[in-house]
């Protein structure tokens, strides 16, 4: 493999392919283990998103030689004190996709730092066994967020792979 910062990223974007497609057969087979197998590809194909992330901000913090090129995770980099001190176009485009929740990459980073989350059991309102007709109803308290779908990932997949091309084809020197 070259030692060129763009295989890296490529890389990472094929092995999200590669566990989509597996998630996907998981969900059509018949295995007894189809949930557990579901999961494992889910956090699989997050894992090299967040990856193909990080790859292709290695590739724009090498090109602009940015003081943290090395820098081991995503965030570190998606910062905008890191863009005030060295700013480019392509860093500042992943900052602001970053910064906002609703954006596929807020979403896709989300998604990530849920993973080292330790599991939660759903919260259950006290019950009076007094009144045990009535229910209590907390109105303020949060739905579990549903986990990510195949297609929501694959679509992820296919903009960090464009955002990629594009950013290249504008990274090349002239």
């Amino acid at each position: 493999m070259a030692h060129e910062l763009y295989t890296r990223t490529n890389q990472k974007i094929y092995f999200a392919g590669l566990a989509l497609d597996g998630w996907r057969k998981a969900e059509e087979g018949r295995v007894m283990n189809a949930p557990a197998l579901v999961q494992a590809e889910r956090e699989a194909a997050l894992f090299h998103l967040y990856g193909a992330l990080l790859g292709l901000c290695h590739e724009i913090a090498g090109f602009y030689r940015l003081p943290n090129a090395q820098a081991p995770r995503a965030e570190t980099l998606l910062d905008r004190a890191v863009l005030e001190e060295a700013p480019s176009p392509e860093m500042a485009e992943l900052v602001e996709m970053a910064q906002q929740p609703e954006t596929w990459l807020g979403q896709l980073l989300a998604g990530y730092a849920q993973l080292f989350q330790p599991p939660q059991a759903p919260r259950k309102a006290k019950v009076d066994p007094t009144t045990p007709l009535i229910q209590a109803v907390m109105l303020d308290e949060e739905e579990p967020a549903p986990a990510l779908s195949r297609e929501e990932l694959e679509a992820w997949r296919q903009q960090l792979k464009q955002l990629a091309l594009r950013f290249r084809a504008s990274l090349t020197e002239s």
